[in-house]
């Protein structure tokens, strides 16, 4: 398979040749989903958290008498029903990493490159020095 390399100018200028391995690969969106996924999923940085009743700040004493008050039993002033208290099953720092094969990730690519090369998204320019900026 062949592309064409241009010039800064627009001018074709020769054509090379490219691997018909990976841009006459099928287009498999299921795979370039996966790819994106996994790639947005690694950004989320999962440092949410709340604090749980052994982690809130306050004391561990019984707070009345368990028999004879004609109150509730109680025996921490953190429990997650009380104000102040801590959180049950809040969230927890964690990664959201998606793992995904070598051989996925490969394949995405090739899927991406041989459709971007068939939609004619693909320019290969053959230098890009400059004169002045």
């Amino acid at each position: 398979m062949k592309i064409k390399v241009m010039s800064l100018k627009g001018a074709e200028v020769r054509e090379i040749e490219v691997a018909d391995s990976v841009f006459d690969y099928p287009y498999k969106e299921h795979l370039i989903h996966l790819a994106v996924k996994s790639y947005l999923a690694a950004k989320r940085a999962g440092t949410h958290k709340t604090k749980g009743r052994g982690e809130v700040r306050g004391s561990g004493k019984k707070l009345w008498r368990q028999k004879g008050t004609g109150r509730a039993r109680m025996g921490s002033i953190r429990s997650p029903i009380w104000r102040k208290g801590g959180t049950v099953h809040g969230p927890q720092p964690r990664s959201y990493r998606d793992k995904l094969s070598v051989r996925e990730k490969k394949n995405a690519l090739k899927s991406a490159l041989s459709r971007k090369l068939a939609d004619e998204q693909i320019t290969v320019v053959e230098s890009l020095d400059l004169d002045s900026p």
